[in-house]
């Protein structure tokens, strides 16, 4: 049951506490009387990382009390990819950046890649051989294509696709595909409109380099050259990258031929990660199927 606050200093427009003004119950010193008259039975310091000596000084005070305390940390200002408490060796510690693919959650998501990567291969085994005849009757080169991407913590995976162009690029400058490019194929062009061209990266899956549902892999070049502009955008590779993803149902797909495109992606990436759940994996799978296979900045 909420008792109320505590607190030495004047309510400021700046601070939290201002909206619940009305609870203050006192000052430190009247916390410490209340604690040992047994009025307050569980006290949470909630102070800033900052307040070291104001928390040190309090804690002092409260051990001449019988109340349980417990100190919250204000970790929210490092913008937590995925927190849980560790233990090394006696050492405790909080996660700031983390996979949320630890323990029985990774063993979930293996599974899930395996059995649907799997299944999926099995039903599009006939559609993927002849995709395959299409390519080598409307251009010369090989039917797939493999670029170099970032995989899960920055590990580089070979990534398969459908050749769409007439080049095959995997160096350090990698353009992007845009609108009536000459390197695609007229047969390339279907492909990359219908999301056809990545269906062999359920291979990618069903090996484990990648996830069905994860964060879109970018080739390398792409990486170096956004990571200097995009603040916490390496942090996407502590999963593995994702066939489809929690952008590309909300419209991030195609070109990002702006930076706020990118952003927005990365936005998405993020999100995916704080949140994930197998729920969240099985909603866009299926809001791919309705609203993923197509979109007007795909080339």
């Amino acid at each position: 049951r909420f008792s109320g606050f505590y607190d030495d200093r004047k309510p400021a427009p700046n601070r939290r506490l201002e909206e619940n003004a009305a609870t203050v119950l006192g000052s430190i010193e009247d916390l410490i009387r209340d604690c040992r008259t047994g009025k307050i039975d569980i006290v949470f310091i909630t102070l800033s990382l900052a307040a070291e000596a104001r928390i040190r000084l309090i804690t002092e005070k409260l051990a001449d009390t019988t109340a349980s305390v417990y100190l919250v940390p204000d970790l929210f200002t490092f913008n937590l990819l995925n927190s849980r408490w560790v233990d090394y060796q006696g050492i405790t510690a909080i996660s700031i950046y983390e996979t949320p693919f630890a323990g029985i959650d990774s063993a979930i998501k293996r599974i899930e890649d395996i059995v649907l990567s799997f299944f999926i291969l099995c039903l599009i085994a006939i559609p993927m051989l002849l995709i395959a005849i299409g390519i080598k009757a409307t251009s010369k080169g090989p039917v797939f294509f493999k670029q170099t991407r970032y995989g899960m913590d920055g590990e580089k995976i070979k990534v398969w696709k459908f050749r769409t162009m007439t080049v095959t690029e995997d160096g350090d400058k990698v353009i992007q595909a845009q609108k009536n490019d000459q390197r695609v194929t007229h047969f390339g062009k279907i492909l990359r409109r219908t999301s056809l061209d990545e269906l062999p990266q359920f291979f990618n899956s069903l090996g484990g380099s990648m996830s069905i549902v994860g964060p879109r892999p970018h080739a390398v070049a792409h990486n170096e050259e956004y990571r200097a502009k995009i603040q916490g955008y390496m942090l996407r590779h502590k999963v593995k990258p994702g066939i489809t993803g929690l952008a590309q149902i909300n419209g991030f797909r195609g070109e990002t031929d702006t930076l706020d495109k990118m952003e927005g992606r990365i936005k998405y990436d993020l999100q995916y990660i704080q949140t994930w759940t197998l729920l969240l994996d099985l909603k866009i799978i299926l809001l791919t199927i309705t609203r993923g296979f197509v979109g007007k900045d795909v080339y």
